[in-house]
């Protein structure tokens, strides 16, 4: 009976489980279709000013798309919950800001009114504040090249702004009113949105979908405020039925950049290559730069093009000069880096054995004419340290004594790591200095290691070859040889220290070694 009771409910569990896994996908399938549905019937809509011109239909494609908009903003904040909302607030209150704006600039009958450049102008500082909480990168953020760059992006963009929309509007204005400013500060805040804009994209290592639909929206848009700009500037006369659709897809895109669910990631960190980012904005800059200054060069310019034209053409100069400046010094910084990572041993921070064999030529100036000393130490119970504590611990013991060695030779001196626990120090030295350098190394190697595992006791075997002046040259590979052989018969016979030349003699005589202790591990 309890088996019969488990097996149907086990049964009855299955047809649930089996029941709701259709369900969960058609639900799945229900929400893609509508919200298609929606971003679908949101981009029709656009297509009606193209096909019926007339001023009611273009107003009601406007809030008809405004509100699609918002909706679908609406939903996807609703359904994600970012953990940055608030430039998905700030881009609503623009879409509403736009809406006013535009309307007020269709119904009135004279071509400019006060409030609606003062709605549009708010709105793309909405849009401008979100784009720079969003799409300003959260990693890297000390690195001031990226920064630089961007900022010749944005020079650049302000002196095409004011060659082809802020010149020619001032040229026209017979006084400065609020009209005027307001269509003078437009072209400001498009080339700073810009900025961000362009930003964004070349620090974008790997941008996902909400983010691509976000850096396409703002174009859009800004290409839509281009229109309008150059129409007031008298370049360009378009249809205003035509200037909506730009906005209207650019919201349209931030709609269904809200409902993707990668929604949730714009303004986290992301990843950031610098070099290439650097590459990138450097091109878009040589590109700004030029094309601003081609309309420039051979034309007739005023006192006020000129002032701002030369002030702004300095910036970027400057500006380039600073980032070469800044190139330079990363080069001979890198340059220096790698010099060192090449010379050196990283576990201590001596020379390496590459290094030694050229220390030598290296100093030939400096000790030419004076005795050499090379010591070749050896550490005695390095390797016990190690099979009982394991290679940390040994790393750790030999950044030490790497450590000892360095204070106790003199800053000129050459100290290298042989290999292993094998130090080498080469310097110019007579054979009674080179003997009281090996009696204070062997001293100091002698003291304990604090250690992290335990407190160590070792000590060292130290191989002396002396050169006098010389006429011929002595290679470092002669003097290695030597203090390597006298260091072995050092550690045979537990000396602490011998020179080589003593050699020839069995058992030679040492002083007291009261340094000297066997290794407590």
């Amino acid at each position: 009976m309890i088996g019969g009771v488990f097996s149907s409910t086990a049964r009855t569990g299955g047809l649930v489980g089996t029941d709701a896994q259709p369900a969960e996908q058609s639900g799945r399938r229900f929400r893609i279709c509508w919200r298609t549905t929606l971003f679908i019937g949101g981009v029709l809509i656009l297509g009606l000013p193209l096909v019926i011109n007339t001023r009611a239909v273009a107003l009601g494609t406007l809030f008809a798309s405004v509100a699609i908009s918002l909706t679908m903003i609406g939903l996807g904040v609703r359904r994600y919950r970012p953990r940055h909302p608030l430039p998905w607030y700030l881009l609503s209150a623009a879409a509403v800001q736009f809406t006013i704006g535009t309307a007020l600039r269709h119904i009135s009958e004279s071509q400019r009114h006060p409030f609606d450049d003062l709605f549009t102008l708010s709105a793309y500082c909405c849009v401008g504040v979100a784009a720079l909480l969003w799409l300003r990168p959260r990693q890297n953020s000390t690195d001031h090249d990226l920064l630089l760059d961007s900022g010749l992006i944005g020079l650049g963009a302000l002196l095409l702004s004011w060659t082809f929309l802020i010149s020619p509007v001032l040229h026209m204005a017979h006084r400065i009113d609020f009209t005027t400013v307001t269509c003078v500060a437009d072209p400001i805040v498009d080339a700073l949105l810009l900025t961000v804009i362009v930003h964004s994209v070349i620090t974008a290592a790997r941008s996902e979908t909400s983010l691509r639909l976000v850096h396409l929206a703002m174009l859009v848009i800004l290409a839509g405020d281009l229109a309008y700009n150059l129409e007031t500037a008298g370049s360009a006369v378009l249809g205003r039925q035509i200037q909506l659709l730009p906005l209207q897809l650019g919201f349209t895109l931030i709609g269904a950049a809200a409902l993707h669910p990668s929604m949730v990631v714009l303004g986290g960190p992301r990843d950031i290559h610098p070099h290439r980012s650097r590459q990138r904005a450097s091109i878009i800059a040589i590109v700004m730069i030029v094309a601003s200054l081609v309309p420039v060069v051979g034309s007739s310019l005023n006192t006020l093009d000129r002032i701002v034209v030369s002030s702004l053409f300095a910036l970027l100069l400057a500006g380039v000069l600073l980032r070469s400046e800044r190139a330079i010094e990363r080069s001979a910084r890198s340059e220096r880096r790698a010099q060192y990572q090449a010379d050196h041993d990283m576990l201590t921070g001596l020379l390496n054995r590459a290094a030694l064999l050229r220390a030598l030529h290296r100093n030939r100036e400096r000790w030419a004419g004076q005795p050499l000393a090379l010591l070749f130490i050896d550490l005695d119970g390095f390797k016990r340290v190690n099979d009982n504590y394991g290679h940390a611990v040994g790393d750790e013991l030999i950044a030490n004594a790497a450590a000892r060695i360095r204070r106790v030779i003199r800053r000129d001196d050459a100290a290298a790591r042989y290999g292993g626990d094998e130090f080498v120090v080469l310097a110019p030295l007579a054979q009674q200095q080179a003997r009281q350098l090996a009696e204070r190394l062997l001293a100091t190697l002698g003291e304990p290691f604090e250690l992290s595992a335990a407190e160590v006791r070792i000590a060292a075997s130290i191989g002396i070859a002396c050169t006098k002046h010389r006429e011929t040259e002595t290679t470092v590979y002669e003097l290695l040889r030597e203090a390597d052989s006298a260091m072995y018969h050092a550690k045979e016979y537990s000396l602490g220290y011998i020179f080589h030349d003593d050699l020839r003699r069995s058992r030679p005589e040492s002083g007291p070694r009261t340094w000297q202790r066997e290794s407590a591990v």
